[in-house]
């Protein structure tokens, strides 16, 4: 069965529109990530299959059931904000059972749940303290146990580590991920940081300004691309995308070799990952070295043909001066082709 449905789903406020006619469907027990940066209306499409915010226009399903006009109790689904929204002055079980107290959930029962949640987030140690007491990591388990017994089918989480440092930023995606498998729930995570969406998703909406640009898995957002804002997205560094025309100018024809047909030369993209890019000792695309960056594993150099950049990520170590000329390839089966003109791919 379907967890989560949109049809034809609209969000305005006066003249703006923060989500225009956005359709999507999720299966059950598979953890959704909503993608996009700042303003493209992920928060927004959260909030209203949470209830939230009301619809303008179309239709919202959770389990089958249309909820498009019901209250946020009444569509069984629990909610982990950004801010964690923790009692400060209540202790850590009491801010994970508030939810069930209010639902008069019976004592033996709300000590049965909150003991299961805190053994499986690692806070039963921690039960008796207040959310002063806690680092961020700490509390962000909390705000997950408030979610975990509520025992909901349907689990909603609005950028909810983008207040921790990097290394329990990469920690927490792995305790999530793995909690969500454990427990088989629905999990619906909004997020701009495209590494959080690769690492963790079974299934990316990737969202431009109120529209679904790309719906999938993460491995079809990154190696087949459907539009030129994906292929610059999804990506660290993003994929280099310039005109086929200037590429060919700057000695590189031999690398456009059977292009696709139908679109004209001037509007023709050609797109290639850095990781794609490679040094070539002849027959190449000549570039310009403007800098570069040694980052252990590999080294990412920055360059330019003509006026357009291009970034390179090769392995190991490369001593090279800025203004270094460089020869550059890539493998045919390693190109993306896109329309210019409506951002499109095109094979």
């Amino acid at each position: 069965m379907s967890a989560i449905t949109l049809r034809e789903v609209s969000k305005a406020w006066g003249s703006v529109r923060a989500l225009d006619r956005a359709s999507f469907t999720t299966e059950e027990g598979r953890l959704v990530v909503l993608l996009g940066p700042s303003g493209c209306g992920k928060s927004t499409t959260l909030r209203l299959i949470a209830g939230l915010d009301t619809a303008t226009a179309g239709r919202i399903e959770i389990l089958g059931r249309d909820v498009t006009h019901l209250p946020p109790a009444a569509r069984n689904v629990s909610m982990v904000f950004q801010s964690y929204a923790l009692f400060p002055h209540l202790s850590v079980a009491e801010n994970i059972v508030f939810g069930l107290r209010v639902r008069k959930v019976l004592p033996a029962e709300r000590t049965r749940r909150l003991q299961r949640a805190a053994e499986v987030l690692g806070l039963s140690v921690l039960l008796d303290r207040k959310p002063s007491q806690l680092s961020g990591g700490q509390q962000q388990r909390v705000a997950l146990g408030r979610a975990i017994v509520a025992q909901t089918p349907v689990c909603l989480m609005d950028e909810p580590l983008s207040n921790l440092d990097a290394q329990l930023r990469a920690e927490m995606r792995r305790e999530i991920r793995a909690l969500q498998q454990r427990l088989g729930i629905t999990m619906v995570y909004v997020t701009h940081d495209q590494v959080e969406a690769m690492t963790m998703a079974d299934q990316v909406i990737l969202m431009k300004d109120g529209h679904i640009e790309q719906d999938g898995p993460p491995a079809a957002l990154y190696e087949r691309p459907a539009t030129i804002f994906t292929a610059r997205f999804v990506g660290t560094p993003p994929m280099n995308v310039m005109p086929a025309a200037e590429v060919s100018a700057a000695g590189g024809a031999a690398l456009l070799a059977q292009e696709p047909a139908g679109v004209p030369r001037d509007r023709l993209m050609l797109g290639v990952r850095p990781e794609s890019v490679r040094l070539v000792d002849s027959g190449g695309v000549a570039a310009n070295l403007e800098a570069s960056e040694y980052l252990g594993a590999d080294t990412l150099l920055q360059m330019k043909i003509g006026d357009n950049e291009i970034m390179a990520r090769l392995p190991g170590r490369l001593d090279l001066p800025p203004g270094t000329r460089l020869q550059l390839g890539w493998a045919p089966e390693s190109r993306h082709w896109f329309d210019s003109a409506t951002g499109q791919r095109i094979v």
